[in-house]
């Protein structure tokens, strides 16, 4: 999952940007690979405000959360708390849009540009 606003961001001039949304593109048609985009257009939708990734496999006991802070990485691995994220991570995907349009919005991204 990842926010319209982070593929907008030009962090190295447009031809860098294309590249990097063309990077997407291509590893979105990986069977292993799923990208999803939270866009703009979504009405009350305030949940993920600051980088996470859920790093889960088959013991979910095992799972982290590694989470973006203001005073650095966070490293999150109690019960509670990853089931605070599971939740969150559940609500971000239900609320982005589904792999083909965020293919689409990409595309329509990179060719602004």
């Amino acid at each position: 999952m990842i926010h319209e606003a982070a593929l907008r961001i030009k962090v190295a001039g447009r031809t860098a940007t294309r590249a990097q949304l063309a990077r997407i593109l291509e590893m979105s048609e990986v069977d292993h690979v799923t990208v999803r985009v939270v866009p703009f257009a979504l009405d009350d939708f305030a949940e993920a405000g600051s980088a996470l990734v859920h790093l889960g496999g088959p013991v979910p006991r095992l799972d982290t959360v590694v989470r973006d802070a203001p005073h650095g990485t966070v490293y999150l691995d109690s019960a509670a708390q990853l089931e605070d994220f599971r939740t969150l991570f559940l609500g971000v995907k239900e609320a982005s849009l589904p792999p083909e349009q965020s293919r689409d919005l990409i595309h329509q991204l990179a060719e602004e540009l």
